[in-house]
């Protein structure tokens, strides 16, 4: 009996290439829908799921109230890290396998919090705005890399290939880590003293019950006044007015930041928009042609396990 595959909304490859992953890793017997748009609502995501029992999404939230319509549904490969926009208790219930696409851009969300850094270190957006207006470099001092303490919160893929790049960057490196890590090079720490000594704090944890609001007021008063924070994690890590204020009375100096408490675009009262010393970026750390490249195949790889009963990259 054939089964249906509904990719509900676009995985940054074009159909041509998912047809190609389809040939090279299902059954022929599986009848694939792609979509090229992501849906409008929850209906329409239900709508393009209909009697699909193999579905493929994202990081579209894809919520109880469309997947309920889905009666067929047995599997859903996430091609994303997290899978917190998924309504995992609900697949919990009905027997839903899901997977994700752990490693796929651990390379791009590293390199991104480089890209950050630096940019704050060496006041990029100021330099550019200077060059176009006519002005010189004065008052566009800036720091380098190399020899600054560099704190990593969470050694997972992402956080561990982050470290890899600040070693060669020339950073003594600190850790923090729920579990112990055996990291060359890397003084894992708790999350206080990481946060009091580093002169760049960047996260990489995933978002939970436990690390919701990881980053607050009083973590924030903890760091140097020089310090930058770097978020290519999740939005709600950090809890988004205390460090706007942080940054406005200056008890950090400047944030980097990937990820919001919602997906871009992000509301206009955002305080982080008014916030001094920031660089916003509109959720591009995964996006490299490379990244959703390798991403897809995992997706496609998901879906071939599950189809032979030895599903991967179980997250539930």
């Amino acid at each position: 009996m054939s089964q249906k595959l509904a990719i509900i909304e676009p995985l940054g490859i074009s159909e041509e290439e998912a047809q190609q992953l389809k040939e090279q890793y299902l059954p022929a017997d599986v009848e694939m829908t792609y979509y090229n748009m992501k849906a409008k609502d929850a209906a329409e995501q239900a709508a393009r799921i209909g009697d699909a029992s193999l579905v493929m999404l994202a990081n579209s939230p894809l919520r109880e109230d469309a997947l309920s319509k889905g009666a067929n549904v047995k599997f859903l490969s996430v091609a994303f890290t997290g899978v917190d926009h998924v309504a995992m208790d609900y697949c919990r219930g009905k027997d839903i396998i899901v997977s994700n696409c752990s490693g796929y851009a651990n390379e791009a969300v590293s390199e991104l919090v480089f890209g950050l850094a630096i940019g704050l270190y060496r006041k990029l957006a100021a330099c550019d705005a200077a060059v176009r207006s006519g002005k010189t470099r004065e008052g566009l001092l800036g720091f380098e890399l190399s020899g600054k303490t560099f704190g990593v919160v969470g050694l997972g893929a992402i956080g561990r290939q982050t470290v890899k790049l600040a070693q060669a960057f020339g950073c003594k490196v600190l850790g923090y880590n729920r579990s112990q890590k055996d990291i060359a090079g890397v003084e894992q720490v708790d999350l206080e003293t990481l946060l009091k000594e580093s002169d760049i704090v960047s996260l990489h944890v995933p978002l939970t019950e436990a690390t919701k609001g990881l980053i607050g007021e009083a973590e924030l008063a903890l760091m140097k006044p020089t310090a930058i924070l770097i978020n290519t994690a999740r939005g709600p890590v950090v809890d988004t007015a205390a460090l706007a204020k942080a940054l406005t009375d200056g008890t950090i100096a400047a944030a980097g930041i990937d990820v919001f408490d919602g997906e871009p675009p992000i509301a206009a009262d955002n305080p982080l928009l008014k916030a001094p010393n920031t660089l916003l970026a509109p959720h591009i750390g995964f996006a490299t042609k490379e990244a959703l490249a390798k991403r897809a195949v995992i997706a496609f790889k998901n879906v071939a396990m599950y189809l032979q009963g030895k599903p991967q990259n179980v997250m539930n």
